[in-house]
C-alpha cells in the first residue's frame, strides 16, 4: 500500500504519518526529516539545501525526485508520503517512478485545517535535537516543558517553522501544493480527514479511510 498526505504545514502530517506507517507496516517518507537531517550531519547536500529549508522555499523537484529514486529503489514494502509531492512536476514524477517499480498510489488523504490554525500550530512546533520527534504546544504538549518525552533531549524551534519562514511555506501551498486536490481528487481513492480534531480520532479515521 502507497499513500500520501497532504494539508498546510502545521496540520498534523507528521505526527499523523509516524502513527499511521506504524499501524499498517510502511515506510514513512518524509523529505523534510531527510533533508533536515542532512543539515545537521553538515553533508554536502545538507549545505546545499539549508538556506531553502530555513527559508521554507521548494527545493527544486530534481533534487527531491532523485532523494525518491536513490534513497528507496531497493525499498519493498508500501511507502507513506509525509508532505510529498509538493507540486504537479513532483506528484508526476511519483507516478512515473511507481509505475516503473509495477506500482502505484492506493490513497491519498487530505488534513483539512484552517490557514490561521496551521500558522498557530506550525509557531507552536517544537522538535527533539536528538531523536527527532515531533511536539506541539497546541496538540501535542510534552510532559516536560522544552525536553522531548522519549529521549529526554532538548526541544527546539526549526528555522522553517520561525514566523517568515511559516508564511512562506502557507504561500507555496496555496500556490503549488493545494491544486494537486484536484489532481488526485480524480485519479486515485481520496480522502478529507478534519485534521482539527484530537490526534487520536485523527489517526483514527485515516486509517478506516485507506483500509478501505
Amino acid at each position: 500500500m502507497n499513500i500520501v498526505l497532504l494539508g498546510y504545514p502545521g496540520s498534523g502530517k507528521g505526527t499523523q504519518a509516524r502513527a499511521v506507517a506504524g499501524k499498517l507496516g510502511l515506510v514513512h517518507v518524509s523529505f523534510g526529516d531527510i533533508f533536515w537531517n542532512e543539515v545537521a550531519k553538515k553533508t554536502p547536500l545538507g549545505h546545499e539545501v539549508a538556506d531553502s529549508l530555513s527559508t521554507g522555499s521548494l527545493l527544486p523537484d530534481w533534487l527531491v525526485l532523485g532523494q525518491l529514486k536513490e534513497r528507496f529503489k531497493t525499498e519493498k514494502r508500501g511507502l507513506l508520503f509525509d508532505g510529498f509531492p509538493r507540486n504537479m512536476e513532483q506528484a508526476e514524477g511519483l507516478d512515473s517512478w511507481l509505475s516503473a517499480r509495477s506500482s502505484a498510489l492506493d490513497a491519498v488523504v487530505l488534513l483539512k485545517i484552517s490557514e490561521a490554525d496551521a500558522a498557530k500550530r506550525a509557531a507552536e512546533r517544537r522538535v527533539c535535537g536528538d531523536c527527532g520527534a515531533i511536539f506541539n504546544r497546541i496538540t501535542k504538549v510534552p510532559f516536560l516543558e522544552g525536553l522531548c518525552d522519549s529521549c529526554g533531549g532538548k526541544l527546539k524551534v526549526r528555522d522553517d517553522d520561525k514566523p517568515d519562514a511559516v508564511k512562506k511555506r502557507l504561500m507555496v501551498y496555496r500556490d503549488q501544493t493545494e491544486q494537486l486536490v484536484s489532481y488526485y481528487r480524480g485519479n486515485t481513492d481520496f480522502f478529507e480527514i478534519n485534521g482539527a480534531q484530537p490526534l487520536e480520532t485523527v489517526t483514527a479515521q485515516i486509517l478506516a479511510a485507506v483500509k478501505k
